[in-house]
């Protein structure tokens, strides 16, 4: 007889060597965020594989629209972006019908949040968060205004790259990624302590966004392509698929 378990499969455990250490010297933050001991390898239970379930019913048409969706006199300032890509796990698969969350700072690198101190000023129409759902295909797509860079306190004069944070709720929770993506040719991305914390340059590569010029929308958008993998499930694949074949 077959358990649950059994029956959707657990996710592939998560790759440590790709991802960077819990505990970064240079990454001021974690220090205090990092386990103090040493972690314990637990199999997924069903809630970890089996939800949460979002419905398209449950998003807003301006959901996915940060350049309109908190726009009360007018348009927010600053560079018109659009950002799409498709959504993977690790075998390649498409996700479909996944959550993707965004918040970001406004063009002058200011967070609308009430701890952001930065002297930087806020944009009365300007929210920087927003939500989209992947297609069956596992392809999403938004819209925003380019954050700009701002200091933060981890060194004397150190400074984030642009960047947009994403949260990600596959078809199990245990898919459930969190990271941020960072803008091709940002001179800040090679000093940033959180981006040297990673210790793959290949890993690095991928949180970077392209500059896609056939998405451009004319006289309007620049366009960025940014995919994302998250992890597989251990069910069994047909080789066939593993090879590419249709």
């Amino acid at each position: 007889m077959t358990t649950p378990i059994d029956q959707f499969g657990e996710f592939l455990q998560r790759d440590r060597t790709w991802h960077p250490p819990a505990f970064t010297q240079g990454y001021k933050t974690s220090i205090l965020r990092s386990p103090q001991k040493s972690l314990i390898s637990i199999q997924n239970d069903l809630s970890d594989i089996t939800g949460p379930l979002f419905s398209r019913d449950e998003l807003g048409p301006l959901d996915n629209d940060l350049i309109m969706n908190y726009a009360k006199s007018g348009l927010p300032i600053g560079e018109r972006i659009l950002v799409h890509g498709y959504l993977r796990d690790e075998n390649g698969r498409p996700v479909p019908n996944a959550l993707i969350e965004v918040w970001q700072a406004n063009a002058s690198g200011r967070y609308r949040h009430k701890n952001d101190k930065y002297i930087a000023p806020i944009d009365p129409n300007f929210g920087g968060c927003g939500r989209v759902m992947t297609d069956e295909n596992g392809y999403y797509f938004y819209r925003t205004i380019k954050p700009g860079p701002y200091p933060w306190r981890n060194g004397i004069n150190d400074w984030r790259p642009a960047h947009i944070h994403y949260s990600i709720f596959g078809t199990g929770f245990a898919q459930r990624l969190i990271t941020q993506m960072y803008f091709e040719g940002d001179p800040l991305i090679p000093g940033c302590p959180i981006v040297r914390s990673i210790p793959s340059e290949e890993a690095v590569r991928g949180l970077i966004a392209q500059m896609d010029r056939g998405a451009f929308v004319a006289l309007d958008s620049m366009a960025y392509r940014f995919d994302i993998t998250i992890r597989g499930s251990r069910a069994t694949l047909f080789e066939n698929y593993i090879q590419g074949a249709k």
